[in-house]
């Protein structure tokens, strides 16, 4: 799965948020203990938007992100971008904020925004499904304003510690299994995609380079979860 490419990498990803929307959230608080909210409010807190600023969140999904953008700033203008539509259905439907973000159907790689809309543009487990980081990391710049962040919420593949051989089995078989556990056949497949994908993808080092050349500057991260997640952010020069 985590091998497929180009149109075919697009649509087998967007079909199988859509697939899973409904468990979505519940599958992800399992399989990372609950710290996902942790991580997701980080990601809020690191984009520091101003009073009354504006934030695209891409690959919205559920709107866990988003609802933490409205949950420090209750006057910010909130956009949720994805192009799993049931994931965004979802996400309009939970309270207290559903309503209150501005869902939008849109393709990471040619976003339907204006040059300079945003104060901030975040991001979580967007970058290992796209076909083409550079131009999404362009994307993103194009619609920031001057000095405006962009925060990445991700996957890492897992370094070479003393915890890799447990993280692996989790990611081989403890994540699938829970996948099947509570969303049945259509949530297993989609969470083996998950290591799949994550083997797969930069390490945060490499992400941060394609960050800088991009045409980023300060360049920073954090890495979480002992190395298998991390939080990349940067300033639009």
């Amino acid at each position: 799965m985590a091998e497929l490419h180009g149109d075919e990498r697009s649509e087998y990803v967007q079909a199988m948020f859509d697939r899973i929307a409904g468990r979505y959230d519940l599958i992800n608080r399992l399989i990372s203990g609950g710290q996902d909210l942790k991580w997701r409010r980080f990601v809020v807190e690191m984009a520091a938007l101003p009073p009354d600023g504006s934030l695209l969140d891409i690959a919205a999904g559920t709107g866990d992100i988003a609802f933490e953008a409205l949950k420090l700033a209750p006057d910010a203008q909130v956009v949720g971008a994805d192009f799993a539509l049931q994931m965004m259905q979802v996400g309009r439907r939970r309270a207290p904020f559903g309503r209150q973000v501005a869902w939008t159907g849109a393709d990471a790689l040619q976003l339907p925004y204006a040059s300079g809309s945003f104060d901030a543009v975040v991001s979580g487990y967007l970058m290992r499904n796209v076909v083409d980081i550079g131009q999404t990391l362009g994307e993103q710049r194009r619609v920031l304003k001057p000095g405006g962040r962009i925060v990445i919420l991700d996957t890492s593949p897992p370094p070479k510690n003393a915890f890799k051989p447990l993280i692996l089995l989790h990611l081989r078989y403890g994540i699938p299994l829970i996948g099947r556990v509570i969303g049945g056949k259509e949530a297993s497949d989609a969470y083996r995609y998950l290591p799949e994908s994550t083997a797969a993808f930069k390490t945060p080092r490499e992400l941060a380079r394609l960050v800088e050349a991009a045409g980023f500057e300060n360049v920073r991260f954090k890495s979480l979860m002992f190395g298998t997640m991390a939080v990349h952010w940067a300033v639009k020069r």
